[in-house]
């Protein structure tokens, strides 16, 4: 794992956190003209949804350049809510397409992360003999992987994009499954693609909670549109428990465990390898935290899109670094070869005029920097040649 790499997953929970206070902020449509209960003290905006306009307003900014992905989002779960009548199944059919439509991208993240870790035998015989200079270090690594056709940056995208998309899923659950009139948002260009029966006005009970939204979010007993806790009453020390959060947590520890390197002694000293691991522990659980607060489809959508994401990590990286979990190493995974393993990456062909060995090229690198270090700038020379006369 690349330091760019790392330091993304740290802050992917600070970063996930802001996102969604910016999004709540920015997508909340205005109050508008409609009437609520009397008496009632209304938690959610008596506008009707509708795409958001740009502004001056870096918050109106933000809801407006979201507005695209939402309504693709929202478009597509509304008809698969009319198709289905179960917005349960209509939250697993569009994680199933979404996920289908990043395949490639996450693909191409775990084999370069997988062809990195191949190569760090290498990587740290290159680092151990420039040891004390980190600029040759980081000379000889980069030529290295430019050398194998490696992209220490082609990893990142995709958990940008994992991350990107939880804010516009956010707010499609957050609002467009709360809202009373939501046709706004299912209007593309002037073209109106469905309209729903909703209601002229929004209705609150004494919580502020609509109780006429557009789409119906209830499904097996749950509100998907609120934090579990609000509809299972599951409060412990004042502080609400979610049943989906902590199997969110769970899905994840296999999915993150996975994707780390698998168990070596030789390594058990190495502090990168330990930081990994503690991470791959660390960050699932937070998210029986975010279980207080944030919608229950919200979890059941990362629910499904990780065990998705842990069955093409079966597929290319096997079990990983999964096991030993506790002690436990099952006899299935020990010698587990995956179905498209990934191939050490050979170096490229040489171009004309350039050393054909990896070591070469960066000695040749070496001698480039050294030679650099020793030649005296032109002005230097200038000034002792005037100095003398």
């Amino acid at each position: 794992m690349t330091r760019l790499q790392s330091l993304l997953v740290r802050l992917a929970p600070l970063a996930l956190i802001v996102g969604i206070a910016l999004v709540v902020a920015a997508c909340v449509p205005g109050s508008g003209g409609g009437s609520g209960s009397p008496g009632a003290t209304p938690v959610f905006s008596q506008a009707p949804l509708a795409p958001a306009n740009p502004s001056a307003n870096p918050l109106d900014l933000l809801a407006w350049l979201f507005t695209p992905i939402f309504q693709v989002l929202f478009i597509t779960l509304v008809a698969m809510d009319r198709l289905t009548g179960n917005i349960v199944i209509a939250i697993l059919i569009l994680t199933v397409l979404l996920r289908l439509l990043v395949i490639p991208l996450y693909r191409r993240q775990l084999v370069s992360s997988r062809q990195m870790q191949l190569l760090q035998p290498e990587v740290k015989e290159l680092q151990r003999k420039h040891k004390g200079d980190r600029t040759k270090q980081q000379a000889a690594v980069a030529e290295f992987y430019k050398q194998r056709g490696v992209n220490p940056a082609s990893g990142c995208l995709p958990i940008l994009l994992q991350f990107g998309l939880l804010i516009p899923m956010y707010s499609v659950f957050s609002q467009g499954l709360t809202n009373h009139d939501v046709n706004g948002m299912l209007n593309v260009f002037g073209i109106q693609l469905m309209t729903l029966p909703c209601d002229a006005a929004p209705t609150f009970n004494a919580s502020g909670q609509v109780t006429n939204p557009c789409l119906n979010p209830v499904a097996f007993g749950i509100d998907w549109s609120l934090p579990e806790p609000v509809t299972t009453g599951l409060v412990i020390a004042g502080f609400g428990i979610s049943i989906l959060a902590i199997l969110s947590s769970v899905v994840q520890l296999v999915a993150s465990r996975m994707t780390l390197p698998a168990s070596d002694p030789k390594a058990a000293d190495d502090p990168n390898i330990k930081v990994q691991r503690q991470m791959a522990y660390f960050l699932p659980l937070i998210s029986i935290f975010y279980g207080g607060f944030l919608p229950a489809g919200l979890f059941l959508y990362w629910i499904a899109a990780t065990i998705i994401q842990v069955i093409q990590q079966y597929l290319i990286l096997g079990w990983g670094g999964m096991f030993p979990l506790l002690g436990w190493y099952p006899e299935f995974a020990r010698d587990h070869s995956p179905r498209f393993p990934v191939k050490i990456p050979a170096p490229l062909p040489p171009k004309p005029g350039q050393p054909s060995d990896a070591t070469e090229r960066a000695k040749s690198v070496d001698r480039s920097l050294s030679a650099q270090s020793t030649i005296r700038p032109n002005k230097t020379r200038a000034g002792r040649r005037g100095r003398r006369r």
